[in-house]
């Protein structure tokens, strides 16, 4: 099947429409940071940089860390960015840009989020790291895509019971756990427990400044829901629709995240910059070993 024109969108030069990537300067090892900023902070450890791509939020340094082969892609915040990365990364690789033709042999990438978060539970502290096992979606992204095994999970059947009688959700959430492989390889460098992804940063996550927000008790409520004798470790506005996405496109996936917040003790980390950056050492130490 030939992808139309106004599906497949490409630039003038043949490179995917909004990473602005072209097939060779995508490794198979991607790590994704929300800020743009955060690349070259990530790429200064490379020993060799390839390629440099950017266009709007969208930022791309490839190389190696020393026989790994690597690339580093800021989204931006949320998930329709997500949205955006993530099927365009997926159409580098399994899409013949130029006879728009999809690929008879998938490639599995292996997708790294290093990003932040608030915690959402009393014990994990700002600039700690958190690795997610699993993303809680209350975004409505996956609502779109044809993923009734994640929205008719038996976590999400739990939680609205959990939840029954005092918050209705204005979308139905889904549920999808990492990649195992990669979350094996991640775990003991943090804690481990559930991502809840949100729409935004301010209502979505429970914060009320002067614009009224519907359920004040929302975070106690997620709070003290646990599945499988996991809680739910953070709060954060990607983890489940990269998962999501991964899930559907037969990639793996696992996402980092450097906690800045501790919502119920309403502490925020006093060196943002030097949790983010022991979040990134560590991890770049790990990805040597994958």
């Amino acid at each position: 099947m030939k992808l139309q024109n106004s599906e497949l969108v490409l630039n003038a030069d043949g490179s995917i429409y909004h990473l602005k990537l072209l097939p060779e300067q995508l490794a198979d090892i991607v790590i994704l940071v929300g800020d743009q900023g955060r690349v070259p902070r990530i790429s200064r450890y490379f020993d060799s940089v390839e390629h440099k791509v950017k266009k709007r939020e969208f930022v791309t340094h490839t190389g190696r860390l020393g026989k790994t082969r690597l690339s580093v892609l800021s989204t931006g915040i949320g998930p329709d960015n997500i949205d955006i990365v993530m099927n365009e990364l997926d159409a580098l690789c399994n899409i013949n840009l130029e006879t728009r033709e999809i690929n008879p042999r998938p490639r599995v990438l292996k997708i790294i989020r290093l990003g932040t978060a608030g915690g959402l539970q009393e014990g994990p502290q700002p600039g700690e790291i958190a690795i997610s096992s699993a993303g809680l979606g209350l975004d409505g992204l996956l609502n779109f895509y044809a993923a009734d095994h994640l929205s008719q999970h038996a976590a999400i059947d739990d939680l609205l019971k959990h939840c029954q009688g005092q918050w209705d959700f204005p979308l139905r959430p889904y549920f999808v756990t990492a990649g195992n492989t990669l979350l094996e390889q991640f775990a003991s460098l943090g804690h481990v427990g559930i991502t809840a992804t949100n729409p935004g940063f301010y209502g979505p996550q429970g914060r009320q400044l002067r614009a009224p927000v519907r359920m004040r008790s929302y975070l106690d409520m997620l709070h003290g829901w646990q599945w499988q004798g996991q809680h739910i470790i953070n709060l954060e506005m990607e983890t489940a629709a990269i998962y999501g996405l991964a899930n559907l496109l037969g990639h793996q996936a696992v996402s980092i995240s450097a906690l800045l917040a501790n919502r119920p003790r309403g502490t925020f980390a006093t060196n943002p910059r030097k949790a983010v950056q022991h979040m990134i050492i560590k991890a770049l130490e790990r990805i040597e070993e994958i």
